[in-house]
């Protein structure tokens, strides 16, 4: 890869609602203690879909913080940092929001709602928000205890994968679940077919539900004890003969009425997880008794936990959750809202999308 530096570079950049717009713009400068990372890959986040369909950020800026790349300069002087420092042409996996760990939110652990933690610490230019959708970005010092070298032997892509892998891991570690259980995962799609992985190697029964055909069979490859079609107006019927007793959901899908019928699914003290429930003014009618007199437990699980990354790290260049099945496309970045707009409507063989930077 080519480490030498020009003044200007491509970036794909956010006007305003579905409105993204490849232009040129100046190669961001760095100050001492960050770094410019030349970017390599990108994933496509349904958080940021959301951002630039429904215009709930200011423009102008550059979306994508699932982002790997080379290290083409370092801000000196450069503090050494836990664990070591970093190197121009180190390969590495950048991670844009990391918690103040002093705050009351960090005391209990509830980092994504830190307000230090709400800090985009990767830019491309304009306002930070990830820069991945661009050749080069600017890494601030906060954010590099989240940062992981990638391994000789492991992809770009691997290394942008780290991020919603961590996402889904977080989650996982909130439910209060034992070898054994029985767990609904609801929607298979990339993040979806991860839960159902990394829930079945713990010893979890799943149980898989999607609109898709192939991607119900995809369930079973990754994991999932059965499958059922969501389309079908029976599919809860079905669920509750095969599993009388459902200890878990995860809702990986934007759907209320998904989440309220797994309120009614699970059983008593069991726990319904949100996982896509991201956009504000979502209702449902949940029975309060449900939650008082069963016990059951309605939580949600947003964003990352950089604390988890090495053990994330692990687990993916371990290849022992193998995301290179999941990358089904990938878009150069001068087609990045093509791109966005099929990670916004899946198609059957469609799953996880990135952009590749030149």
């Amino acid at each position: 890869m080519d480490l030498r530096i020009p003044k200007t570079m491509k970036a794909v950049v956010y006007r305003g609602p579905d409105d993204l717009r490849l232009e040129s713009i100046p190669v961001p400068k760095i100050k001492a203690g960050e770094l410019l990372v030349k970017i390599a890959v990108c994933g496509v986040c349904p958080t940021d879909i959301k951002k630039i369909h429904y215009g709930t950020v200011s423009p102008p800026r550059v979306f994508g913080h699932e982002c790997a790349g080379v290290i083409v300069k370092v801000g000196e002087p450069f503090p050494r940092i836990r664990g070591g420092s970093f190197r121009v042409g180190d390969r590495v996996a950048l991670h844009h929001h990391v918690p103040c760990l002093r705050c009351h939110y960090c005391r209990h652990r509830a980092f994504a709602q830190c307000a230090g933690y709400k800090r985009t610490g990767i830019t491309a230019g304009f306002e930070p928000s990830g820069g991945g959708y661009a050749e080069y970005v600017r890494v601030m010092p906060f954010v590099l205890p989240g940062v992981v070298k990638i391994p000789p032997r492991n992809t770009f892509e691997e290394g942008a994968m780290l991020e919603p892998v961590n996402t889904v891991l977080k989650a996982v570690k909130r439910l209060n679940i034992l070898p054994g259980d029985n767990v609904l995962v609801a929607g298979q799609g990339p993040i979806g077919l991860m839960f159902t992985r990394i829930l079945s190697a713990r010893g979890v029964r799943v149980v898989a539900t999607d609109l898709m055909e192939n991607r119900l069979k995809l369930a079973l490859e990754w994991g999932a004890e059965k499958s059922f079609s969501a389309a079908d107006k029976s599919v809860a019927a079905k669920i509750r003969s095969a599993y009388p007793a459902l200890d878990a959901a995860v809702v990986t899908v934007p759907a209320t009425p998904v989440v309220l019928e797994a309120v009614e699914l699970v059983r008593g003290s069991g726990q319904v997880l949100l996982f896509a429930h991201t956009r504000k003014g979502d209702r449902g009618d949940v029975d309060l008794a449900s939650v008082c007199l069963e016990e059951k437990d309605l939580i949600g699980s947003y964003s990352s936990d950089f604390t988890l990354q090495k053990e994330v790290a692990r687990l993916v260049f371990s290849r022992k959750l193998d995301v290179r099945k999941l990358i089904t496309h990938r878009f150069p970045l001068a087609e990045t809202a093509a791109a966005v707009a099929l990670a916004s409507r899946p198609t059957p063989g469609s799953l996880k999308i990135v952009t590749i930077s030149p």
